[in-house]
C-alpha cells in the first residue's frame, strides 16, 4: 500500500542531501567560473554519462543552448548522446570506448568536459575524462560520495553529491546543473 509517510520520507531525504550539497559550494563556484572563461575564451562544454546521467547532461547542454532564465546568444554545449555514434562505437570497438571516441572527435584545448556517473566507477566516463585531459580540456566530474576517490583519478575537479544513494545523487547533480547554468547565464550577461 501506497503511504503518504513513505513519500514524506522520500522527500526529506531528497531535502537532506540538497542541504548538505552546500559543503560543495566552493566547488560549484570553481565549476561555474571554469564554463563561465571557457565561454568567455570561445570554448565549449561537452557532457556525458549513463542512463538517466546521460539525461542529465543532455538536460544541462539545453540549458546552455537554449535559455536557462534570460534571452541571450546559444552558449556551445554539446551532450555525447547520438544513438547512431554510441551503438557504433559500441559495436565496433567497445562500449567502454564510446565517449572517449567522440571526447576525441570534439574536444579541443579550452573546453570544459564534464563526466556524470552517480558511482564513479563508469569505465566509459573515465576514459573520455582521461581522454579530454590528453586533448587539453578541463575536466569536472559529478559523483556520489562512493565514487570521489575514483573520479579524482580522471577529473581536474569533483563534485561528489553527499550520498549514495542513486536517486538523491541524481537529484543533486541536476540541481548543481543549474545553479551552475543561472551563475553563467547572468556573469555572461552583458
Amino acid at each position: 500500500m501506497i503511504t503518504s509517510d513513505a513519500i514524506r520520507q522520500m522527500l526529506q531525504e531528497s531535502a537532506e542531501t540538497k542541504l548538505a550539497a552546500k559543503g560543495l559550494a566552493d566547488k560549484i563556484a570553481a565549476f561555474a567560473e571554469w564554463m563561465r572563461e571557457t565561454y568567455l575564451h570561445g570554448g565549449k562544454v561537452i557532457l556525458f554519462g549513463n542512463g538517466g546521467s546521460l539525461c542529465d547532461a543532455a538536460h544541462i547542454a539545453g540549458e546552455l543552448v537554449g535559455r536557462f532564465k534570460l534571452q541571450r546568444r546559444g552558449l556551445p554545449a554539446i551532450a555525447l548522446a547520438d544513438p547512431a555514434i554510441l551503438t557504433a562505437v559500441g559495436n565496433d570497438y567497445d562500449f567502454s570506448a564510446v565517449f572517449a571516441r567522440q571526447v576525441e572527435a570534439w574536444a579541443t584545448p579550452g573546453d570544459l568536459v564534464v563526466g556524470i556517473s552517480t558511482s564513479g566507477k563508469s569505465p566509459n566516463v573515465l576514459a573520455a575524462l582521461l581522454a579530454a585531459r590528453q586533448r587539453g580540456a578541463r575536466t569536472v566530474a559529478l559523483t556520489g560520495t562512493d565514487g570521489e576517490s575514483t573520479m579524482a583519478e580522471a577529473a581536474d575537479l569533483v563534485l561528489a553529491a553527499p550520498s549514495s544513494n542513486t536517486s538523491r545523487i541524481q537529484e543533486c547533480h541536476i540541481t548543481i546543473g543549474h545553479i551552475v547554468c543561472e551563475i553563467v547565464e547572468q556573469s555572461l550577461e552583458p
